[in-house]
This record gives C-alpha cells, sequence and structure tokens, in this order.
C-alpha cells in the first residue's frame, strides 16, 4: 500500500466514521431512543457522534495511523537533514570569510 496519501487517507476515513456515527445519532433521535431538543439538541448529537467515533477509530484505524506517523516522521527527518546541512554550508562559508579576514588584516 503506497504511503504517499497517508495522512489524507486516514483524515478522509476518521471523518467518515465521524459522519457514520452522526447519522446513526441523528437516526437514534428521529425515533426516540436519544432524547433531544432544539439546538442544544444537535449540539449533545455532535458530541456524542464524536464520543462514540473516537474509540473506533483508535480500534479500526490502527493501521493507518502508523501509516500516517511514519509518513510524518519521514518529512520530518528529511527536514531536519536539510536543516542540518543548511547550517554546515553557512558555517563553513562564514568561516571561509573569517580567515578571509583575517589573512587581509595580518
Amino acid at each position: 500500500m503506497s504511503k504517499s496519501h497517508a495522512t489524507l487517507r486516514y483524515t478522509s476515513l476518521r471523518a467518515g466514521i465521524f459522519v457514520l456515527c452522526f447519522l446513526a445519532c441523528v437516526l437514534l433521535a428521529h425515533f426516540g431512543v436519544i432524547p433531544v431538543a432544539g439546538q442544544a439538541g444537535i449540539v449533545f448529537l455532535l458530541l456524542l457522534a464524536a464520543l462514540v467515533s473516537a474509540p473506533i477509530s483508535y480500534v479500526v484505524l490502527s493501521r493507518q495511523r502508523d501509516a500516517m506517523s511514519e509518513q510524518i516522521v519521514g518529512r520530518v527527518s528529511g527536514m531536519r537533514s536539510r536543516t542540518a546541512e543548511r547550517i554546515a554550508r553557512q558555517n563553513a562559508e562564514e568561516d571561509a570569510v573569517d580567515d578571509a579576514n583575517r589573512a587581509a588584516s595580518a
């Protein structure tokens, strides 16, 4: 499986699980299983869907979460190595300028 879009894949699946949980909560509320009323009822259903979808996502999406983590770690380590290389080049340039200035003043 390609890991190039692991973050997008995980986020999409996570949002999908939340939407399914929200729809299930709305259906349960519609049939009177969950008592809700007014604007506060919608907020309650959103919070309930978030609460229910979190453990489901944690269990069901563990492989996708691991792939996303690998992708992020790879990008961060690449950025760190490029930053270290850039700093080393800048230090070398500054050392060369300092050496040239010392040689000119001597």
